[in-house]
């Protein structure tokens, strides 16, 4: 039975209403705990304002406290309501983290590629051909990352001034997904290539450090794709 039907029988009505609500949220858990916070602050003090004054300890005050909880639940709206809009604001907030994500993390791919490739005696160099992927793939961590800082700025202060577009968050985690595959295929590439090259150690290294990078972004992708799901109302 849902909490704004009233119900739910001895149980707290709004407790009720924020656990439904809680349940068909997907994003960040302090972000999540935050909202759900400030909307149980919110119903707690309309339901306090909507109480009549009686003695606390008596049966008939504490059911018509029970009735200002049932009540503030349904002027604030039912889960079916509340969620989307929670939700969203969620999802631009994962987005805004996967796109930080990208920023700092993806281009540090860069440095790694520069330093093996560029340095040393030619019979130390990286193979011609992991040279070449390697500057693909680095080419593909800078556009990612330049995509992330336009994705931030337009939740960002752009936001304010023009909607954010619903689809934003899904190109936000497809991008976070290219980054991902990049500095999967740089590991790859990386532990390859150390076996061919006498600068293996720093080969290794390199590739360790791309394959952190990828595991951090694609697991940010992953929570902004889940996020910019359509909510499953039960």
């Amino acid at each position: 039975m849902s909490a704004e039907d009233g119900t739910d029988g001895a149980g707290d009505p709004i407790e009720a209403h924020v656990a439904e609500l809680a349940a068909v949220l997907r994003g960040a858990d302090r972000e999540k705990a935050r909202m759900l916070a400030e909307l149980r602050e919110g119903l707690l003090d309309a339901a306090a304002d909507l109480a009549p004054g009686g003695e606390p300890g008596h049966e008939a005050a504490r059911e018509a406290a029970r009735e200002a909880a049932r009540e503030a639940v349904r002027r604030f709206g039912s889960v079916a309501e509340l969620a989307p809009d929670f939700q969203r604001e969620l999802t631009i907030v994962q987005a805004r983290h996967t796109s930080r994500r990208i920023l700092l993390l993806a281009p540090l791919l860069l440095p790694c590629w520069y330093l093996l490739a560029a340095a040393g005696p030619t019979a130390h160099r990286l193979p011609y051909a992991a040279q070449v992927l390697l500057a693909h793939l680095g080419g593909t961590a800078a556009a990612t990352a330049l995509a992330a800082a336009v994705f931030l700025a337009a939740t960002g202060r752009l936001a304010r001034r023009l909607s954010t577009p619903d689809r934003l968050p899904v190109l936000v985690a497809w991008t976070g997904t290219t980054a991902a595959v990049a500095l999967a295929l740089s590991a790859f590439t990386f532990a390859a290539a150390s076996l061919l090259t006498s600068r293996w150690p720093l080969c290794a290294l390199a590739g360790a450090v791309a394959l952190v990078f990828h595991a951090k972004i694609a697991a940010s992708a992953r929570a902004c794709r889940r996020c910019a799901r359509p909510a499953v109302m039960a």
